[in-house]
């Protein structure tokens, strides 16, 4: 049984999380203040870390900082009103796992106990596993550690924001996640955020009943709803507009959507990925992105590294492009000649995997031997 650390100077509200967590099969501690759970600390080992913000003596954010001296990898999960919004995002900044806003389901906050234990046990030694890959080469010792922790994230549902530029196989990975993850056998649903109109985003999103607005002519469920028991990629995140991004983070808190229209919430089960090719965290600064949905999202972040910086990786990945267009143009072609190979690890590759993907095939359609030549290979700014 999970033991949790509950803090909370309200006498209430300590014996109503103790009851709601003993009813979730949890094993509740309570500490009537911060320096009462700090003495817990100092003698015992706990799961998760429960606490209330506003404490008087010492607040949850100075709570914080002293736990994480004593035990750093233990999950803290802060608990605050909607109006310190603010300051619970700062308390992920001090390292606080997540933070929950009253008033809060048992649902909602059993689902965040339960990321918590997930992520908590990403840094504990696990077995080594066969790991199944897509159109990943993992020779380089940075993609091997990247994959190996997407198939650790894959198991929990925690989650996740790939990092990397355009054509670096963000989606791959994702698709590689819930392939490896216990919803393998629920639907992959992929929303590109940058490319559907900002006006129309909302009902793609979320839904919309019959005659919410003018060519609704029948009920048409949105992307949560297709995803439900599966896995939704959110890519280019970024590009989300703000109204919209308020209306997410309800749903990855409380678990429902409102379709447009709708009467009453409905209720979805969805593991999140998320992918951005910007720097995210310069837009939370610029005020384009909110940064409470930052830190909801970054839960466990991920960087794909730019092909120009794994080029060890590129003379297999050109090979397996080179079987894989052979076979489907049904040509034989087997090889590269002297001097290709070169040619593509000298190459900067701005669009990344993708890039080369298509300059292999465009090759693969032009030869007419069993090798691919320099003449047949085609690089921007570089000429034939």
């Amino acid at each position: 049984m999970y033991r949790i650390l509950v803090v909370d100077d309200d006498e209430q509200m300590r014996v109503a999380l103790s009851a709601t967590l003993k009813h979730l099969k949890f094993e509740p501690i309570v500490a009537k203040d911060a320096r009462e759970a700090l003495k817990y600390l100092k003698k015992e080992q706990f799961d998760v870390i429960l606490s209330d913000l506003k404490m008087p003596r010492m607040d949850g954010l100075e709570f914080l900082k002293e736990t994480k001296k004593i035990s750093e990898n233990t999950p803290f999960i802060m608990i605050t009103a909607f109006g310190d919004v603010k300051t619970a995002v700062e308390s992920m900044k001090l390292g606080a796992f997540d933070f929950i806003l009253k008033p809060f389901s048992q649902e909602a906050l059993k689902k965040v106990i339960d990321m918590a234990i997930s992520h908590s046990s990403l840094t504990k030694d696990a077995p080594k596993e066969d790991i199944e890959t897509d159109e990943f080469i993992v020779s380089s010792p940075t993609m091997k550690k990247i994959v190996e922790l997407a198939a650790k994230v894959a198991k929990t549902d925690a989650t996740v924001l790939l990092i990397g530029e355009s054509g670096t196989g963000k989606e791959v990975l994702a698709r590689f996640i819930h392939r490896n993850s216990p919803r393998s056998n629920g639907s992959f649903v992929a929303v590109n955020c940058a490319a559907i109109p900002s006006n129309l985003l909302e009902s793609e999103m979320f839904g919309y009943e019959k005659g919410a607005f003018s060519g609704a002519i029948k009920s048409h469920p949105g992307k949560f709803e297709q995803a439900d028991k599966g896995t939704l990629l959110l890519d280019e995140i970024s590009e989300m507009p703000l109204e919209l991004q308020a209306k997410l983070l309800r749903v990855l808190q409380e678990k429902v959507i409102d379709r447009i229209g709708a009467t009453k919430p409905k209720e979805v089960d969805v593991r999140i990925i998320c992918t951005t090719n910007r720097n995210i965290e310069e837009d939370v600064k610029e005020g384009k992105f909110r940064e409470d949905l930052y830190y909801r999202i970054s839960v466990f972040p991920i960087r794909i590294p730019p092909l120009r910086e794994r080029r060890d990786e590129i003379e297999k990945l050109a090979y397996h492009f080179l079987n894989k267009f052979s076979k489907q143009f049904g040509k034989s072609i087997t090889n590269f000649e002297n001097g290709v190979l070169e040619l593509l690890e000298n190459y900067p590759w701005p669009g990344n995997i993708r890039e080369l993907q298509n300059v292999i095939e465009r090759a693969v359609v032009l030869a007419e031997g069993s090798t691919i030549t320099k003449d047949e290979i085609f690089l921007h700014n570089m000429g034939w």
